[in-house]
């Protein structure tokens, strides 16, 4: 066990270099292979983690498993992730991310390769399990190489480019596994991923970096001549002891909360939207995916621009910004569900406007605005905490919808047929939540 402390803790840091020209030269360098790792590397590692959505279909339709069975294997992934999210996120905080970071991936690449070759109910669940605790190790690797290598005043952009790394993987996700499941079967959306990030995993390693002072680097704040208030309760204390100062913030409470409710219509649209399309719209696999695929395509701009927004015009205030995206949210929300078929435009801006307003909500609500409240030292307790709450949130939901689709499916003339009207109304009520408590933080500030 020692040596794999060893292993992940971060460097020594080394005597400060002298050359200016040197400094920025390796922090403008890093930045660049820093930021990219953690968008598009996070971004295809992504794959690895939404394969079941997009198979669950042939998977009903073969008697491999019922929806009921899938809800079980689907909650395993975000109950395994939501606790490896948490106590990564408390580890990441002392941890060499160049090194904490890939292994995270490789093992989760390997296991969507196993996932592929057999198909047990309970070696599912126990697989797709660990799949959740290792893909816990992207969320606050990314925050914490943002807090080492990114100021305070650049958090709000640097932080909403970041999270385009969901939109970017949801939109690899649903638009290439369904064309892998079409021409090599179920098999496909876990064999295929997998291979690619195990590659994924040793280029990470290449490009990605320690903390800046073990390359002889002063902190960003020194570099950019960034030095923010700290309050004086915080002054002087240890990374553990501001990692413990966190859980006596009300706000924290409150925000974890807002951010589980709308976690829940979040991957309920992820892990349902396929099969909801199908069976409601009457689309292809191709077609529902292709939908589906907006969703990350409006996000980059909804995560990138919440950033902008919220920093320019706002003065790096979120909860305005929040109470415009949750508005929207349920608005896009109430037009997907009530629009009948053969209303193609009128359903494509629906999941445009969804997919800018949700991946602005998770950019504030999923860590943003955590990490804003939040000691910097605590980046990557502050994400675990928030990440803990969020999918377990995430987990019930997948439970409830499988029962609650399972419960509205009637087989006639041996065809299923589905009724999803309980199921929606889960899912809109929940984002309905996550808004009022969003917004009960409206007059809640960042700290430095």
């Amino acid at each position: 066990m020692k040596w794999l402390l060893r292993f992940f803790a971060t460097g020594e840091a080394r005597p400060l270099l002298r050359d200016q020209r040197e400094i920025d030269r390796l922090y403008r360098r890093n930045r660049i292979a820093v930021m990219l790792s953690i968008t598009l590397g996070y971004g295809i590692a992504y794959t690895c983690r939404l394969g079941l959505s997009v198979v669950k279909k042939p998977l009903i339709d073969g008697g491999i498993f019922s929806a009921a069975e899938l809800g079980v294997i689907g909650s395993a992934i975000f109950y395994a992730y939501a606790f490896g999210k948490l106590v990564n996120g408390f580890l990441a905080d002392h941890a060499n991310i160049r090194r904490f970071w890939p292994t995270g991936v490789l093992l989760s690449a390997l296991i969507n390769v196993a996932m592929g070759w057999q198909a047990a109910l309970w070696a599912w669940v126990v697989l797709w399990a660990l799949n959740g605790w290792f893909q816990g190790f992207g969320a606050p690797a990314g925050i914490v190489s943002l807090s080492q290598w990114f100021s305070n005043r650049e958090r709000g952009r640097y932080y909403g480019i970041w999270s385009t790394a969901h939109s970017i993987g949801e939109g690899l996700t649903f638009v290439g596994l369904p064309a892998l499941v079409v021409w090599f079967g179920w098999r496909g959306g876990f064999v295929g991923p997998g291979l690619i990030c195990v590659a994924l995993a040793f280029v990470l390693y290449a490009f990605m970096q320690d903390r800046p002072q073990t390359l002889g680097l002063p902190s960003v704040g020194e570099w950019n001549k960034d030095f923010g208030a700290k309050p004086a309760h915080t002054a002087g204390k240890t990374t553990w002891q501001m990692q413990m100062y966190i859980l006596r913030l009300p706000s924290i409470w409150v925000l974890a909360f807002a951010c589980a409710t709308m976690t829940m219509t979040r991957y309920a649209m992820n892990s349902w939207g396929m099969l909801y399309l199908q069976e409601t719209k009457g689309y292809s696999d191709l077609q529902a995916g292709g939908l589906l695929a907006l969703n990350p395509l409006a996000g980059l701009v909804g995560c990138a621009g919440y950033g902008f927004v919220s920093d320019k015009l706002f003065g790096a205030r979120r909860p305005p910004v929040n109470l415009i995206c949750g508005l929207l949210e349920i608005l896009s929300l109430v037009i997907m569900f009530s629009t009948p078929r053969g209303h193609p435009i009128l359903l494509t801006l629906a999941f445009l406007l969804y997919g800018l307003s949700v991946n602005g909500l998770i950019t504030s609500l999923g860590g943003l605005f955590a990490v804003d409240i939040a000691p910097k030292k605590a980046a990557g307790a502050v994400m675990g905490f928030i990440g803990v709450f969020s999918y377990v949130g995430a987990a019930i939901q997948e439970r409830i919808s499988g029962l609650l689709i399972q419960q509205g499916t009637t087989v006639v003339n041996g065809v299923r047929q589905y009724d999803f009207h309980n199921a929606v109304s889960f899912w809109l009520g929940t984002s309905i939540v996550s808004l009022i408590l969003a917004t009960s933080l409206w007059r809640v500030k960042a700290t430095d």
